[in-house]
């Protein structure tokens, strides 16, 4: 650090006795500087130190001033004990007082707030207060200064102490020094500091530094004097402090002391530094004001990627120019000098010289350790460092020490030394670059006492590098010029002007930059320079990285190298031109290298260039040329081609390929770009017969081809048709049409071929089918031949009777219509008919699984009736399939009937709770409150045995509990309420739910007499629920029941004696009874049989026979009615013997004939005036009625679709 005097002035009063200069402000903006000299305040110009005005308005001495922050206005105190406010036009606005002396004062740095400070009080004074608002002091206040954030004020007191108020003048910390007075302080302006610092200097001698809550920072540093005035730097990283030494001194923010600004002849009273820049203004006890201009020096150390330099004067930082890493060493003093070399760090401080080395080897490692210390005190103009020693420069004289501080060798040299760089070599003999005044540049090892002069020049060496391999030296004179030598020829290559630093590339021997006059400039080999604006100085250039030194700043510039690359390849030095892209180039520099060297056919540079870029298509081509170069005989014409072609010149690749004598590459060049025109150019010239021979049409064909793929991708679908039907591929035109859908144009094209083109018929029956022109299809198929396609045709478009026309022509492929035509009737609910068809196609198990999967989706969709006729149909086909004799008894005959058992069993429970869904869904039903009540009684029975998927228990309970309730059934509402309550029911119902569960316990504990069900074998009252199921309690008989309304039938089951077969008990009852029902002659009930069906005609009346005659006290069957164990739970149904079949009529019974191995079932009606009918498809029992009412709406069995005039009625 330098300072010079920038002005300076001695301020006399009239009598020419010296004023002391007790305080100075700056404004602001640095323009002003305000001064307290005597009685007056003096006004500067800080620019040239011309005084602007005396200002005369006090009485006494002036003391203080200060200025606001914002520069409108400045005050000034003094022993008047006067405070005057003045404005920046020098013009005085305002005046009060205190009671004693105005000691200081401070302006706030946020408001317009002013503090002043006397030796009993001080007061804070605003413009928007009329009066100053006071506060006692304990002790004399000598100096004053606000925090950052204007909120506290810290004073300085006679008696030692410092006392820190906040704005409205409560005391928050007071600080205790000892007795000395406090005679200066300052907080740091740094707004970036972390924490508010005050520093504190008093009469012991001793700097502080505190925290805003009165903690001292670090320890007490040693003035040696008395401080008179301390201030800092508007950046906060100096301290100014002046005193009793008759210095103003420079420090760090810290306290370390690092330079004397000026020495005066007085004290110094006051030191301030102007905002903003590098100057410091200093009064003196003897009426001397001086402007100092310090100029901080540079001080750092480069070696090739790693630069350190000086900051805030004591610390060091190395910054590693490619990784951008940095690293910081604090050496808490002055830095003077410093020098870097490979691992090694020498920084010189005012008293030693410390020298660091890096923690490992590694390049990227930035962390250093002190190796030695040299604890001597070295004054030297220059500092480097190698591995094992320090060199010194002492104008004429080098120095080398060791790290322990011993001279090993010294050489004196002829002149001046004004440059010295390390240039490497071996640990212990490391080489010197020096430049001399004389214009003598040396080369100095370490181990040689002797320089070695390398080149003489007549002006003073200003910079100097060497080249990497050392052949080349550069040299800046005093007079700007650059000079370039051979050094073993010592020559002059070439010299350049305009240059202040130059550097020569340590990637590149024949590449250098040097900058001047605000350019940059690049010279590669023996070409112009290439220029580029740069502002500061060249220290090192790497690659395409050049390390500049701008003011303090190092940083890294990217130049491009393609200039100097462009330069090589006009020259077509492509091997040169490689290794300067090497140091870094653009991707499009890098293909243009490699597209010029290939076309000058330095295949080796453009194969390494294409590999930096990645083009793959280019290193085939290269590979390919390689090849065909080993084997030999190929025209370098033809190679030249394939570049050309590689790079888009296909009519200069064209004319070479036909140079070489290769038309034929030609022709297929233009080929695969569609540039059919130019191929059939070059095609005459290919073949040798002039285009008439075989081969030549198998060319021209092949190009039709070519064309025509060309004109279906170019969206020209039928010029590419008409092109393949000329070239003879018409399987090509039928699949662009197709997939087109021009049906017109195919079916005019189809009708054109031969029969024995099947795949070009076949393709185009397939686009027929997919745009569903059947007919067009079946036209293409018939034309085949192909029946079996033509029946598939069929079955999918279901044009069934013409499948059965053909299936009559050729038998064999009759299951390949049957099987999907029973599919499709079991699609539409055509179970019968389906089943008949599978049966024709021999697929029974086929039809088992199609029928499950049916029922399966329609239980999923709420189709429960359609469910109910499917698993009726499953288990049909079980019984059919359990009939075949071959089965006989075994596990399949035995599964067969069990799946027959849970068909009918799950179709009796869907069909029942079909309805049962559609009361709970729908908001109307066409069944009678008794019969969705039965319904309900029925499915809770199958429930408590198995329940179906599908069927809701919650809706089944739902509907029982409304309809029990409506009916009377009141004990079982209730029973099906406290069900439903602990089920999980949908939303709509919870309401009904829970308010029938409230209201139902108002009715009475038990179900009407009217609802509970009889058995008509033993006469017992049952009640409407039975754990055992859908039976008696008290004889086991199950209820037979009508299913439409599900209302219990008068029907008595019984069974054969054990000899007796179905058929001969069914000649029984076809025989003539010995018994007539009725006593009258002409009455009774005559059945009359019209082969499958039976009808009961009932004749006479009332007073006739019907009800005459025999009691029936002398039927065996009645007297055996009662024949069982009461309450028992098997179930023991009357046996018949030959004579009671003989006694029964024939119209009082029904028969179940179940198909083998099934036997038949009995039934009696107790009841016989009670029309019942028996459905002879499903074998299902209805009352008359409903039978009659349910085929009107459906014509037929609801369970069947068995016809209504095929069944068995009795009654």
């Amino acid at each position: 650090m330098r300072s010079h005097v920038q002005w300076a002035d001695k301020v006399h009063d009239r009598d020419g006795v010296k004023q002391c200069i007790y305080d100075l402000a700056f404004r602001p903006d640095g323009s002003q500087l305000v001064v307290a000299a005597g009685s007056r305040v003096l006004v500067y110009d800080t620019s040239d130190g011309d005084l602007i005005q005396a200002l005369k308005g006090h009485k006494d001495t002036v003391y203080c001033v200060d200025y606001s922050h914002d520069g409108k206005r400045f005050a000034s105190g003094g022993a008047d004990k006067t405070i005057i406010i003045w404005t920046y036009k020098l013009e005085g606005i305002l005046k009060y007082s205190h009671n004693d002396t105005i000691q200081c004062i401070a302006y706030n740095p946020v408001t317009a707030q002013l503090a002043s400070c006397t030796a009993s009080d001080f007061g804070l004074w605003s413009p928007e207060q009329k009066s100053v608002t006071k506060h006692k002091v304990p002790s004399r206040v000598l100096c004053c200064s606000w925090t950052n954030d204007g909120q506290h004020l810290a004073m300085g007191l006679y008696s030692g102490q410092v006392t820190i108020r906040n704005k409205a003048g409560e005391e928050k910390v007071r600080i205790d020094r000892g007795s000395n007075p406090v005679w200066s302080l300052s907080w740091n302006p740094c707004k970036d500091e972390a924490l508010e610092v005050l520093c504190v200097c008093d009469w012991s001698q001793k700097m502080s530094f505190y925290q805003l809550s009165g903690r001292q920072v670090g320890k007490d540093r040693a003035l040696d004097f008395d401080p008179c005035s301390v201030s800092y730097f508007s950046s906060g990283e100096f301290l100014v402090v002046g005193g009793s030494d008759r210095k103003a001194s420079l420090y760090t923010k810290e306290g370390v002391r690092l330079a004397a600004i000026g020495e005066q002849e007085g004290w110094v009273w006051c030191a301030k530094a102007k905002p903003n820049q590098n100057f410091v203004a200093v009064g003196c006890h003897d009426g001397t004001i001086c402007m100092y201009n310090l100029v901080f020096s540079t001080v750092h150390g480069l070696y090739q990627d790693r630069y350190a330099f000086r900051d805030n004067m004591t610390d060091v930082i190395i910054q590693h120019l490619v990784t951008e890493q940095k690293a910081r060493i604090k050496c808490r003093d002055l830095v003077k000098k410093i020098a870097i070399y490979k691992d090694r760090l020498a920084v010189q401080l005012p008293d030693r010289v410390v020298v660091y080395e890096l923690y490992n080897d590694e390049s990227a490692d930035m962390h250093y350790r002190i190796k030695e210390k040299i604890q001597r005190k070295l004054d030297c103009n220059l500092l480097v460092v190698t591995s094992r020693n320090i060199i010194l420069c002492l104008e004429r004289k080098l120095q080398l020490l060791s790290f322990s501080g011993t001279k090993e060798r010294e050489w004196n040299l002829e002149a001046l030394i004004r440059y010295m760089k390390v240039i490497g070599g071996p640990p212990g003999r490391e080489g010197l670059l020096v430049g001399l005044k004389n214009g003598h540049i040396l080369k100095v090892f370490l181990d040689n006492p002797f320089p070695v002069p390398l080149v003489q020049q007549q002006t003073s060496v200003r910079c100097l590098d060497l080249s990497a391999s050392r052949n080349k030296l550069a040299v800046v004179d005093e007079n700007s010029t650059c000079f370039v030598y051979d050094t073993r020829s010592r020559e002059l290559l070439f010299q350049e002007p305009n240059a202040n630093s130059v550097a020569w590339n340590s990637q590149n021997e024949e590449m250098l930059c040097f900058s001047g006059n605000g350019m940059l400039s690049i010279k590669a080999g023996s070409f112009p320079i290439h220029q580029q604006k740069l502002q500061g100085f060249v220290v090192g250039f790497a690659g395409s990285k050049i390390f500049c030194l701008h003011v303090y700043t190092m940083k890294g510039v990217d130049v491009p190298q393609s200039a100097s690359l462009y330069q090589y390849l006009d020259k077509g030095l492509y091997e040169q031109a490689y290794r300067i892209a090497c140091l870094g180039v653009t991707e499009s520099d890098w293909r243009m290298l490699a597209l010029e060297a290939l076309e000058g056919m330095d295949l080796d540079t453009a194969h390494r260039a294409f590999i930096r870029i990645c083009d793959l298509r280019y290193l085939e081509l290269l590979d390919g040329i390689a090849k065909r170069k080993a084997r030999g005989g190929c025209d370098p014409q033809e190679f030249l081609g394939d570049i050309y072609a590689y790079q888009g010149k296909f009519d200069e690749a064209a004319q070479l390929y036909k140079a070489a004598g290769v038309s034929d590459r030609a022709v297929a060049m233009f080929t695969d770009l569609c540039m059919f025109a130019k191929a059939k150019q070059y095609m005459g010239a290919a073949g040798a017969g002039g285009g008439n021979t075989q081969a030549d049409k198998r060319e021209q064909k092949k190009l039709i081809r070519k064309q025509a793929e060309w004109a279906a991708s170019s969206n020209d679908p039928l010029a590419a048709v008409e092109m393949y039907t000329s070239a003879g591929e018409h399987l090509k035109a039928v699949e662009i049409l197709g997939e087109q859908g021009f049906m017109d144009a195919l079916i005019n094209l189809s009708r054109g071929l031969s029969k024995g083109d099947t795949e070009s018929l076949g393709r185009a029956a397939h686009y027929f089918k997919r745009h569903q022109q059947w007919d067009y299809a079946a036209e293409m198929y018939t034309k085949m031949g192909d029946t079996r396609q033509l029946v598939e045709l069929r079955v999918a478009t279901g044009n069934w009777d013409a499948a059965f026309a053909l299936a009559r022509e050729r038998p064999e492929l009759k299951g390949a219509i049957y099987l999907p035509y029973a599919r499709w009737l079991a699609e539409h609910d055509r179970f019968q008919e389906a089943q008949l068809a599978f049966a024709e196609a021999g697929e029974l198990g086929e039809a088992i699984k199609v029928l499950e999967q049916l029922v399966f989706n329609a239980v999923l969709e709420g189709r429960f009736g359609d469910a109910a006729k499917a698993l009726n149909s499953l288990a049909m086909s079980c019984l059919v399939e359990a009939a075949d004799p071959e089965l006989h008894a075994g596990p399949r005959l035995n599964a067969l009937l069990a799946q027959f058992e849970r068909y009918r069993r799950d179709s009796e429970a869907y069909f029942a709770f079909n309805y049962i869904h559609l009361f709970t869904a729908e908001p109307f039903t066409s069944h009678l409150p008794e019969s969705l009540f039965n319904m309900a009684r029925f499915l809770v029975h199958r429930l408590m045995q198995h329940q179906p998927l599908g069927v809701s228990k919650a809706a089944t309970l739902y509907a029982l509990a409304k309809q029990g309730r409506h009916l009377g059934a009141y004990k079982l509402a209730r029973h099906a309420f406290e069900k439903l309550q602990s089920l999980a029911v949908p939303a709509r119902w919870q309401e009904t739910v829970d308010l029938g569960a409230l209201s139902i316990r108002a009715k009475p504990f038990l179900d009407k007499d009217d609802v509970l069900p009889m058995c008509y074998r033993c006469s017992t009252i049952n009640p409407l629920l039975n754990p055992r199921g859908n039976q008696c309690v008290n004889c086991a008989q199950p209820w037979v029941q009508s299913y439409y309304s599900f209302e219990t039938l008068p029907l008595v089951e019984f069974k054969l004696e054990e000899e007796l077969s179905d058929e001969e008990a069914m000649r029984l009852l076809d025989a003539e009874p010995h018994r007539k029902r009725g006593g009258g002659g002409g009455g009774g009930d005559v059945p009359e049989r019209d082969g499958r069906s039976e009808r009961l005609n009932v004749g006479g009346d009332d007073d006739g026979g019907g009800g005459g005659g025999d009691d029936g006290d002398d039927d065996p069957f009645t007297t055996r009615l009662l024949t069982f164990e009461q309450g028992g739970a098997t179930f023991v149904p009357v046996v018949a013997t030959r004579q009671m079949l003989l006694n029964m009529h024939r119209a009082e019974t029904f028969v179940k004939k179940w198909p083998q191995p099934l036997r038949y079932q009995f039934y009696r009606n107790i009841i016989p005036e009670t029309a019942i009918t028996l459905c002879n498809g499903c074998l299902h029992f209805f009352h008359s009625e409903d039978l009659e009412f349910v085929s009107l709406q459906r014509g037929g069995c609801p369970l069947c679709d068995h016809e209504a005039d095929d069944m068995a009625v009795v009654g």
